[in-house]
């Protein structure tokens, strides 16, 4: 074990045609890098208009260490592929705490000191396998987010350099998983959620933020990740060819300030005409899952009865409110 004064941080994510669905793969990395020693990410090999490799490589940061990937839905299917991508690239690190950051997530400025301190101080105190971030989900644009029900609150994103922890499920999260066998990312018998603490950072995840054909194109992307080519080929027979964010008013407004490796693609914004400002959602496409009224209702006790706590909510860690 290293000590404080020796600490080391390796960054690492994973992405496959990550420019052309619009993922902010450069800012993402471009995020952390003040804070990583060395920063990892597996890029699957994707469709040949895609210049995601080449975008990363330009960053031209010693640091980025890239390794060239093939995806194999068929071997890892239902969204396992993504946790397996994950865990190439993280087995690949070589830092006392790994920080994961997905392809359309990114940290503000302002939050690097407080993550590295944490880092510092929990270094030696294990107990503590991994760093809890609050989040906030952008939505249709980046003045509105989401705080409804459904929407998680927190999700783990710095783990310690361990090789029984696993990334899991669709590479949301992470578990301790001992005699792992290489394919097994949703099992749940035999794994033990990770013992972790806050971060008291944020991670602004942009998920949900690009023109509405390309939102559209992320989708059936996840669809054929998750169920397979015939699955997604089924969902699409209900689908509009532009994605419909909805009105936006059922949201959050964000008055804070973006990471400002955000800024450009931020003033690039070119879709504001094609979004719903207010008004009721169409009915001819099935409501989002924060327009329904039991969802609303939900959010709203939350909200105004629990003080932001969510009700149900499933929560792969065990928090130690003593650190």
């Amino acid at each position: 074990m290293q000590n404080g004064d020796e600490m080391k941080i390796s960054g690492f994510s994973m992405v496959r045609d990550g420019v052309k669905l619009y993922y902010p793969v450069v800012p993402m990395i471009r995020s952390i890098l003040p804070l990583v020693d060395e920063f990892v990410i597996a890029i699957g090999r994707g469709d040949p208009d895609d210049t995601t490799r080449e975008d990363v490589a330009a960053i031209g940061d010693p640091k980025i260490r890239i390794i060239d990937t093939e995806w194999n839905l068929e071997r890892y299917p239902r969204g396992m592929e993504n946790a397996h991508q994950t865990d190439m690239a993280k087995e690949a690190c070589t830092g006392d705490w790994l920080f994961y950051l997905q392809a359309d997530e990114v940290v503000h400025e302002r939050d690097l000191p407080v993550i590295r301190r944490r880092c510092r101080e929990l270094l030696d105190d294990r107990r503590v396998e991994g760093l809890l971030f609050d989040y906030l989900h952008f939505w249709g644009d980046y003045s509105h987010y989401h705080v409804g029900h459904g929407w998680y609150p927190y999700e783990i994103r710095v783990i310690r350099n361990d090789p029984e922890i696993h990334s899991w499920e669709s590479a949301q999260s992470f578990r301790r998983i001992p005699d792992f066998d290489g394919l097994s990312y949703r099992r749940k018998e035999g794994t033990r959620k990770l013992r972790v603490a806050k971060a008291h950072a944020t991670i602004y995840h942009y998920g949900w933020v690009r023109p509405p054909r390309l939102m559209r194109r992320k989708k059936r992307s996840l669809d054929t990740i998750h169920k397979g080519s015939e699955g997604a080929m089924k969902v699409r027979g209900n689908e509009l060819e532009h994605f419909d964010y909805g009105p936006l008013d059922r949201l959050k407004v964000f008055r804070g300030s973006h990471p400002a490796v955000m800024r450009k693609t931020i003033e690039r914004m070119d879709w504001s005409d094609s979004l719903q400002a207010s008004g009721k959602p169409d009915p001819s496409r099935p409501p989002h899952k924060h327009e329904r009224l039991k969802y609303r209702l939900l959010t709203w006790i939350e909200q105004h009865l629990l003080g932001g706590r969510h009700v149900g909510d499933f929560r792969n860690y065990v928090l130690l409110k003593d650190v």
